[in-house]
């Protein structure tokens, strides 16, 4: 059964190149016509018995590291409540933390970075993904300098992490 789809693959005879294999050879490298032109095996990975047996497994997707925001990169919602929150046994702090309610209708936790914030209640902020790694079900960060949450104050370095704008120079 299978020799009749063997000989049908095989389109030319090794012995005898085509008139195309000779027009190839003329137009491109001979180091690239010779790279397969004296193996034995054929240019497929695998049998024909091989392929027959073989299950199609379909490749897992990747779990998202941030659901809530569903294919968004950033999702608009607005501050329910503030926390200051201490994190995980090594650490020792009091971390900001604002409870967010998305324009989806989820409710999430994100982490408030830099030195002070403006926020309040009601406020309405951009949310990113990004896990604070000592704080747990903190999965999401604010985007500051977005909406209503102003940038951080007198920062000169990593400005646009921090929403700062360039300092004018004097």
């Amino acid at each position: 059964m299978f020799a009749g789809l063997r000989a049908f693959a095989r389109t030319t005879e090794r012995w005898a190149p085509s008139l195309a294999r000779i027009t190839l050879q003329s137009t491109l490298a001979p180091s690239l016509l010779n790279f397969r032109s004296f193996h034995a095996t054929s240019t497929t990975l695998r049998t024909i018995n091989q392929s027959m047996r073989a299950k199609r497994v379909p490749k897992k997707q990747e779990k998202s590291k941030s659901p809530l925001l569903e294919v968004s990169p950033q999702r608009k919602g607005v501050v329910t409540r503030l926390i200051i929150a201490t994190p995980k046994k090594p650490n020792s702090a009091k971390r900001k933390v604002a409870r967010i309610k998305l324009t989806t209708g989820k409710s999430c936790m994100a982490y408030i970075q830099g030195e002070g914030h403006n926020l309040q209640e009601h406020s309405v902020v951009l949310v990113r993904g990004g896990r604070t790694k000592d704080l747990p079900g903190v999965g999401y960060k604010l985007v500051r300098g977005a909406l209503d949450f102003a940038g951080v104050v007198n920062r000169a370095t990593s400005r646009s992490r921090y929403g700062v704008k360039k300092p004018k120079r004097k």
